[in-house]
């Protein structure tokens, strides 16, 4: 049945990309403003060089679509594209994703309108108008990342005409929300952004109540024709119970259907919510140096705040004697811990300089960019409590003692790096463009234990290229090809278990891909196919020796289309992705665990009479790995939302409508498996959830 399912849906999505091949040839024009391909990406690093024209795929989701579908959390990406995945999406905690199959990192992987931020947090969108998504190698955009791709939070800025905008919700067993978004202007060369929400939080997810907010102000100021300066902030906080995860019982899967999904095993009177605070704030100043040239200077801040706590499941000792590593016991039980680690400190400074304009050699056009990213990092934590306390159930039922005395240190980090870097979009013809890039990081890393113990203290220097080159078939296709590197940096731990060895730097570990793709646009239709192959070294990390073992080797096709027609559209993405441990000593052939081969992510919308629009979502994963040996996959799922928008005018004023259910069927799945730590974790899906909302522009 999953076989057949897995390939009705790819003949599906195969489907719509050749209709959209043939629209683009035989629907009537239609004016469609805002077209996402037409929208420059600011991740992709080439200035104002629209997503189409690139030789590389970027997603762009807008504040819009994420209203419509009541998303709320960076996890959300994962509806949209099938590039992206779960890789550890607990509520009330931290947003962690996949793209291309590979784990990106929190620390590295993610910006801010384009400056690097940390990602261990609850980062809020309230104040977002687009997310983008870089899928790839990253090598000239971040000095350091993991392979897959980069995330970029784009700040709503003041607009061209002032406007107010209430916003009300309500969804879940009453979960309520409030916010507010105006842009003012406050003089002729100065106006104004304001952005401040406010939520009580009660899921269909038991004992997790919480709350968070935000308040956001963006300030643009044209100093003179030449001088525009961008200022703004952000104060963010969400207080909310996190939501550890089921696993296996013994060496058994148990069956999803049998698991109320609104179970949370973080339910214990001593319970604590996880805190997370953040202050954010950024200085733009651009100066126009003549008709071709601009200079900037782009300084960001972020300060992070974290207070992790959560009665935490990890194995079992069952009544024998045996000790369940990975799993919980077959009868349900498990080792329960009071995990506590309060007042966790992340800051971020960053300073980007840089020079772009466009010149002429022979007839070769030229837009160049280059410039130097200064990026200063530091964590800093308390004692951690992790405490045994007792047994407890996956049905909720056994309470324990709590037990918050410290007993254990962290590690303290802090992380310098300078990149010099230098990109140039060539117009070689007409027709013919080459896109080059490199980027020179100079990094130093040190961390020590709370306590001074175990020091570290090392630093690299490596250079990451990227070349590109696209051609355009006719006004509306375009044919690709690029290569790129991006690379990662690691220390052995400081401990002796490792030997001489130990606090050593490993050498860089470069991650390589190349990517060939067709893309074509027009006022119907936006799609896009490609293949890509990414490649990284693996360290195996035994315990006493980290050597080299083996790659990790994706390859895949992708394919996107964003098909409009009077009244409608569709967004449809498609993913085959083929992941292998390959010239491993004990797991060559394997794939990662938590990574599905296949999966189709479509959204639907379509006028049923003026001011009415019905829209309709679906998310389909194929089967995915359990265990690292490949012994045990978790089935493929498949889910349907559902929503009605309704746009309605009162005098001078626009009302919209929104009501909306997320798994309409109320399906009950493993949603992703993560193994963490050599063990299991088991995700259901969300049950079916309601969400209504009103949005007054005034």
């Amino acid at each position: 049945m999953a076989n057949h399912t897995q390939k009705t849906l790819l003949a599906a999505a195969a489907g719509v990309l050749c209709a959209s091949g043939a629209l683009s040839q035989t629907l009537p024009t239609v004016v469609v403003s805002g077209r996402a391909a037409d929208t420059p990406a600011t991740i992709g690093g080439f200035g104002d060089t629209p997503i189409a024209k690139l030789p590389m795929q970027a997603t762009l989701v807008s504040s819009e679509l994420l209203q419509d579908t009541g998303s709320k959390q960076l996890s959300s990406l994962t509806n949209f594209d099938a590039s992206v995945g779960d890789a550890y999406n607990s509520a009330g905690y931290i947003s962690y994703l996949k793209v291309r199959g590979f784990d990106i990192d929190n620390n590295s992987n993610y910006r801010r309108d384009g400056l690097p931020i940390n990602a261990n947090t609850v980062l809020l969108l309230d104040n977002k108008s687009s997310l983008e998504v870089l899928k790839g190698t990253s090598g000239i955009q971040a000095g350091v990342s993991a392979p897959g791709g980069l995330v970029n939070l784009v700040v709503k800025r003041p607009t061209k005409a002032d406007f107010t905008t209430l916003n009300m919700g309500v969804s879940e067993l009453g979960t309520l929300e409030f916010g507010i978004d105006t842009s003012q202007h406050l003089s002729a060369d100065v106006s104004l952004r304001v952005n401040a929400s406010a939520a009580h939080l009660k899921p269909l997810l038991r004992d997790d109540e919480g709350n968070r907010h935000l308040l956001a102000a963006a300030l643009d100021w044209h100093v003179s024709p030449d001088t525009f300066v961008q200022i703004e902030g952000e104060l963010s906080h969400q207080s909310q119970p996190s939501q550890p995860g089921f696993s296996l019982l013994g060496t058994a899967l148990p069956d999803a259907k049998s698991i109320d999904p609104r179970t949370n095993l973080n339910n214990q009177p001593w319970s604590l919510p996880g805190v997370f605070d953040g202050h954010t704030a950024s200085i733009r100043v651009q100066q126009q140096l003549g008709a071709d040239w601009k200079a900037e200077a782009h300084l960001g801040v972020q300060r992070l705040k974290n207070d992790d706590r959560v009665a935490y499941p990890f194995g079992c000792t069952d009544t024998d004697g045996t000790y369940w590593a990975s799993s919980y016991c077959p009868n349900g039980n498990f080792d329960l811990y009071d995990f506590r680690s309060n007042n966790e400190r992340r800051n971020t400074t960053a300073l980007d300089l840089s020079l772009s304009g466009k010149f002429q050699t022979g007839s070769v056009q030229h837009s160049l960019s280059t410039g130097a990213l200064l990026t200063r990092f530091t964590a800093r934590f308390g004692g951690e409590a992790y405490n045994y306390v007792g047994t407890g159930n996956i049905d909720g039922s056994l309470v324990t003692p709590a037990d918050p005395s410290t007993f254990d240190g962290n590690t303290n980090r802090d992380e310098r790096s300078t990149e010099l870097y230098l990109r140039d979009a060539i117009t070689l013809t007409r027709d013919l463009q080459a896109f080059a890039g490199l980027r020179h990081t100079k990094l130093h890393r040190e961390s020590a234990g709370t306590d001074g113990s175990d020091p570290t203290n090392y630093s690299q220097s490596f250079t990451t290229p990227w070349l590109g080159l696209s051609y355009a078939l006719s006004s509306q296709h375009m044919l690709y090809a690029s290569w790129g590197e991006g690379v990662e940096s690691q220390v052995v731990p400081n401990r002796p278990d490792y030997g001489t060895t130990a606090g050593k730097a490993l050498p860089a570990i470069k991650s390589k891909q190349w990517e060939i793709g067709l893309k074509a646009g027009s006022n119907t239709v936006d799609w896009s196919v490609d293949l890509f192959d990414v490649r990284q070294p693996f360290w195996n990390d035994s315990g006493a020796t980290v050597t080299p073992d083996g790659i990790d080797h994706h390859r895949g096709v992708e394919a996107q289309a964003d098909l409009k027609w009077q009244g409608g559209g569709l967004l449809a993405s498609a993913m085959k992705l083929r992941a292998r441990r390959e010239d491993s000593a004990d797991s060559n052939g394997l794939k990662p665990v938590n990574v599905p081969d296949t999966t189709l992510k479509l959204h639907a919308r379509q006028d049923l009479m003026p001011g009415l629009q019905a829209q309709a979502g679906l998310v389909y994963e194929s089967a995915r790995e359990v265990l690292p040996d490949n012994s045990l996959q978790i089935p493929a799922w498949t889910r349907l939302d559902a929503a009605l928008r309704y746009t309605q005018n009162v005098g001078r004023q626009l009302y919209i409508w929104r009501v909306g259910v997320d798994n309409i069927t109320d399906r009950r799945a493993w949603r992703e498996s993560p193994y963490q730590y050599a063990h299991v974790y088991l995700y259901p899906l969300a049950p079916r959830t309601w969400r209504a909302s009103l949005e007054v522009q005034l």
